[in-house]
């Protein structure tokens, strides 16, 4: 017996019924032309881009402008408090946040350079074990300075060759230089260390950025306990990867006092005309850029020295001319106003102009870190060419049940505790009205309403018509969609809007068979999916982007299949709206927008649908697959049960199920 006010859930088989004396190869006619109308793409990628750059640049906050340096020091301590509090350790254990940094030593390589190796191991959170090797100055004499260094997207992590030479160099000069190895490089290479797991974390409630900024702090918290390091000359450097984990860290944590980030970051402005740039999560964790952008970085570093080094022509990201107007241009009144202004110094590399931190780019770091060590100033590096050392012979060892970063998310999955969904009375009231306000919350929900709804196309096939349309929304996005009906279908009859995660060209069974029913029929492609895809490189950068300023992009998904619902009801007789979807992407858009707004739809149907969204960390989903759905805090605060449970008055159906 169905509970008054909630939702019918069906589970069964796709079966289509026909209408009409339609025979068998006119049905096999009018499928194959209702295919090839929906081969034909609305829009083309370049405006889905267009309008996404035109989105994100509007939401680039201006550069704070304090007139004094008091003024200034404040606003660091504020946007510092800020990004690690709200964003950076939102929804992460606060003992883990504050504990003490526990390194373990796992051997010595002596050498007879004037140095030593120490191999490391140091626990990044419980359970999770990384490895890091410091190369230390034989002779120490009272305190000295010390490098953090980190290593970027290197496959042989900090074994890679120009990691060992500057090492080698900095230990040769008198500084400690502590080098971590990073999670999906070196001896963390495990698959499920990719960085793109990470996303499971924001699924779990845990942002992702956390995990990435106590793993680099980490390397500083040790660095600060040693006897023999002056926690006054603490520096910080690294390349690529590396260079993004030193602007954050360098800007966060005031112990950092020299800085020397090589081709690590750009800002908004040049990551949106080039959005592979930041193609890894850590870059674009949720909400890391909302509010502020990586040029108040770097002035968060005024007017403790930093050099930015960035490459004429890299093969990789973050070329200087495209960059230094943005980032070091913008940054240096920051520093001008302390009255150092020489402290936040810029350099292009030419020799060889590519992506790297070869001789050209370590001697400049060498030359700014001796001078602001107040060390005899280096020009030049000292050669070690044969020093350099195998992975074999600095590999330190973790254990074999080490965790990794999807068996994080999957361990803080137990950690998730719901209310139960109420059975009727005041209880369910409460307890609807409230789940709905969180829903929105999550996903930042945000109404949009048809701007215009732009015929770009018409057909006319057997026995139906049909119409081609670019939706164009109130914040300046776009869907696009067509338009089917039968010539005998009368007025009045329902609606159907057909979803499908690859894009209405592969839908035309779908249309076919809601048409032959007598329906309306829309198929549509919300942003990023299908025709609605931006040009390049995929969809996934371009969703990390929005999640990062602060949107989500399941939330700017829903909100277009909201408004697109209630323009159909606009013009057209019939009130009942039904959505049919194929796809976990799809299913989960569909049920959200149900739960928000339960008068939208009489039934939505799913087919290879999930039934949780454990599916998501039991498989794994990839992140790259499914982007929207890995969105913060979503399988923290709900799943599918609860949020079907919101869908009140709507018959939800499923029609298949993907494989647990």
């Amino acid at each position: 017996m169905r509970r008054v006010g909630w939702p019918i859930i069906v589970a069964c088989t796709w079966c289509v019924s026909f209408v009409g004396n339609t025979n068998g190869h006119a049905q096999t006619t009018m499928l194959s032309s209702i295919v090839e109308t929906l081969s034909k793409p609305v829009q083309p990628p370049a405006v889905t881009q267009f309008q996404l750059e035109q989105y994100l640049l509007a939401r680039i906050p201006p550069l704070p402008s304090p007139s004094t340096p008091e003024l200034w020091t404040a606003e660091e301590e504020r946007l510092r408090k800020h990004i690690l509090e709200d964003v950076a350790f939102h929804g992460w254990p606060r003992e883990w946040i504050e504990s003490a940094p526990h390194f373990e030593e796992a051997g010595i390589i002596e050498t007879e350079h004037g140095y030593r190796i120490r191999k490391l191991r140091y626990e990044i959170v419980p359970g999770f074990t990384s490895t890091a090797l410091m190369y230390e100055p034989e002779a120490i004499t009272g305190r000295v300075p010390a490098v953090l260094n980190l290593v970027g997207h290197e496959p042989d992590g900090i074994a890679v060759e120009y990691e060992q030479k500057r090492c080698i160099n900095f230990a040769k000069r008198g500084i400690v230089a502590l080098n971590l190895e990073w999670m999906q490089f070196g001896e963390l290479s495990q698959p499920d260390n990719g960085h793109d797991y990470a996303a499971h974390l924001d699924l779990v409630g845990s942002n992702a950025l956390g995990l990435f900024y106590l793993a680099m702090r980490r390397g500083l918290d040790y660095l600060a306990t040693l006897s023999e390091v002056d926690p006054a000359r603490i520096g910080a450097t690294g390349l690529s990867g590396g260079g993004w984990q030193t602007v954050v860290l360098s800007a966060l944590d005031p112990r950092v006092a020299v800085s020397v980030e090589v081709a690590g970051i750009g800002s908004r402005e040049s990551n949106l005309t080039a959005p592979s740039d930041t193609y890894e999560i850590e870059e674009d964790a949720p909400d890391i850029m909302q509010g502020f952008d990586y040029p108040e970085f770097i002035a968060m570093r005024a007017p403790r020295p930093t050099l930015l080094e960035h490459n004429a022509v890299d093969s990789c990201c973050f070329r200087a001319p495209l960059v230094e107007p943005y980032i070091y241009s913008r940054a240096k009144p920051f520093f001008q106003m302390f009255g150092v202004a020489d402290a936040l110094a810029w350099h292009e590399n030419f020799d060889p102009g590519v992506h790297n931190y070869q001789l050209d780019n370590r001697i400049q770091a060498y030359r700014f870190f001796t001078k602001y060590f107040h060390l005899p100033v280096a020009d030049g590096e000292i050669f070690s060419d044969g020093e350099i050392r195998t992975a074999e012979k600095l590999a330190v060892g973790v254990p074999a049940d080490n965790l990794t970063i999807l068996g994080l998310a999957r361990k803080l999955v137990a950690n998730i505790t719901r209310p139960p969904i109420p059975v009727g009375g005041t209880d369910s009231t409460a307890w609807l009205r409230a789940g709905r306000e969180k829903l929105k919350s999550v996903v930042r929900y945000a109404p949009v309403s048809m701007s215009r709804a732009l015929r770009m196309t018409n057909a006319k096939g057997m026995a139906f018509k049909s119409l081609s349309y670019r939706f164009d929304f109130s914040n300046g996005l776009s869907a696009t969609g067509i338009w089917f009906k039968q010539d005998a279908s009368p007025e009045g009859e329902p609606v159907t809007i057909v979803l499908n995660d690859k894009g209405y060209k592969v839908a035309g069974q779908d249309v076919f068979d809601r048409l032959s029913r007598g329906h309306e029929v829309f198929a549509l492609d919300l942003l990023f999916n299908g025709a609605t895809m931006p040009e390049v490189p995929d969809s996934s950068d371009w969703e990390l982007l929005v999640d990062s300023s602060g949107d989500r992009s399941l939330g700017l998904q829903v909100a277009q299949l909201l408004a697109f619902t209630e323009w159909v009801r606009s013009i057209t007789a019939s009130h009942k709206v039904q959505v049919v979807t194929d796809g976990i992407r799809n299913q989960t858009i569909a049920l959200i927008a149900a739960a928000i707004e339960p008068d939208a739809f009489s039934s939505v149907a799913n087919r290879n649908a999930m039934k949780s969204f454990a599916y998501l960390l039991d498989k794994p989903v990839p992140l790259r697959s499914a982007p929207e759905l890995f969105c913060l805090d979503l399988y923290k605060d709900f799943d599918i049960d609860s949020i079907t449970a919101l869908a009140t008055f709507v018959t939800i159906t499923q029609m298949s199920v993907v494989d647990r």
